[in-house]
């Protein structure tokens, strides 16, 4: 097992986590024992009995173990919480998830899942579990969809996908929630068992990214992939005072978009002061307005605002854009009306909705 210089308890969660793994199929070997890890954009090459920048990927005798079999949270929430809007809406989605984050955001807002064994006071103790009861939860709940967040799918993709094939065969659809920092491997590896792909643009600066722990790069390349992939993508950049929230930013975010897609959905969402970011101001129902603006000028048909419910009405509803006809009506997470027909088509002039309606 690797080694971990922490405090007591988060050596304890270490040993817990080092246990429920099973060998990676996104590894490949290099001399010395090391082994590279094809889980994220990092690519950490990894020497014997170390971890890799997620901290719950490491390097067991030159094999990669990756994290299996457990959950620190299974959830059934309206999908619009994820969010997607154009996913199954109204539906339920049984989502789990587990502990680890390749990147290190200090404005998270799942830091206590996401950096754990980076930061002390983070991690939730994990309860085992097999993929047939998630499942069997998923069903009893009546929930269609199974969904793989609360910390980054991406280097707990092993888990998510041995949830995924049971889940297709009893009929549910199965997405992911990620921060899009991916490589092709791993998008190759998902993408015959996982319909949707929700990936946070959060900058549109390469300074910002780095630190973040990140490359911007990797993860516009990533939209582009999984888009060109099939995957149903949704994008998010949540608004953060101060650090992403000028109009060069934002029009530059939603250019990129529109230039994969203008039928890609961007979600503008409102921060709130949490872990490190507890200075300043929480994001303003003008700047998710100004942000609205931005993404309908850049061409994209469909932007929504978020984590203000009831507070940007508009913005959380779905207009036709061949008509203009409100289609889908919101409140926070959940849909008062959906006018939609069953092709997923506009009533009013027949023009075909993109997204995953059946």
């Amino acid at each position: 097992m690797p080694a971990t210089d922490t405090s007591a308890p988060t050596a304890t969660l270490a040993a817990t986590l080092d246990r429920l793994t099973i060998p990676s199929g996104l590894a490949e070997p290099l001399h010395d024992n090391r082994v590279q890890c094809l889980a994220c954009g990092h690519r950490c090459r990894i020497p014997d009995g170390r971890r890799g920048i997620c901290q719950v990927r490491f390097n067991d005798g030159g094999t990669l173990r990756a994290p299996h079999g457990y959950v620190v949270g299974l959830h059934n929430d309206p999908i619009e919480k994820k969010p997607f809007y154009h996913f199954l809406p109204g539906a339920n989605a049984l989502t789990f998830g587990m502990l680890g984050c390749c990147l290190h955001c200090p404005f998270c807002q799942n830091w206590l899942t996401s950096q754990a064994l980076r930061d002390d006071r983070a991690g939730v103790p994990p309860d085992e579990i097999s993929p047939e009861q998630v499942i069997d939860t998923a069903q009893r709940a009546r929930s269609k969809a199974v969904v793989s967040s609360y910390n980054e799918p991406l280097i707990t993709v092993e888990w998510a996908v041995d949830i995924f094939k049971p889940a297709r065969k009893a009929g549910l659809k199965t997405a992911c929630v990620s921060n899009g920092h991916a490589t092709t491997e791993v998008l190759d590896y998902l993408r015959p068992h996982c319909d949707g792909f929700k990936i946070d643009l959060k900058a549109m600066r390469d300074r910002t990214y780095r630190q973040l722990g990140g490359v911007l790069q990797k993860v516009l390349d990533s939209i582009q992939y999984a888009w060109d992939l099939g995957f149903w993508v949704e994008v998010v950049t949540l608004v953060v005072p101060g650090l992403n929230d000028s109009d060069e930013e934002l029009s530059a975010i939603a250019v990129f978009i529109a230039g994969i897609s203008p039928d890609i959905p961007w979600h503008v969402s409102a921060f709130h002061r949490d872990y490190k970011f507890i200075q300043g101001s929480d994001t303003s129902v003008r700047s998710l307005l100004r942000a609205w603006d931005l993404g309908r000028q850049a061409g994209l048909h469909y932007v929504y605002g978020g984590n203000l419910p009831g507070m940007v009405p508009e913005l959380e509803n779905t207009f036709c854009p061949g008509c203009d006809a409100p289609l889908i009506r919101r409140v926070g997470y959940y849909v008062l009306d959906n006018h939609l027909t069953n092709k997923g088509t506009c009533p009013g002039c027949g023009i075909a909705i993109p997204g995953v309606w059946a």
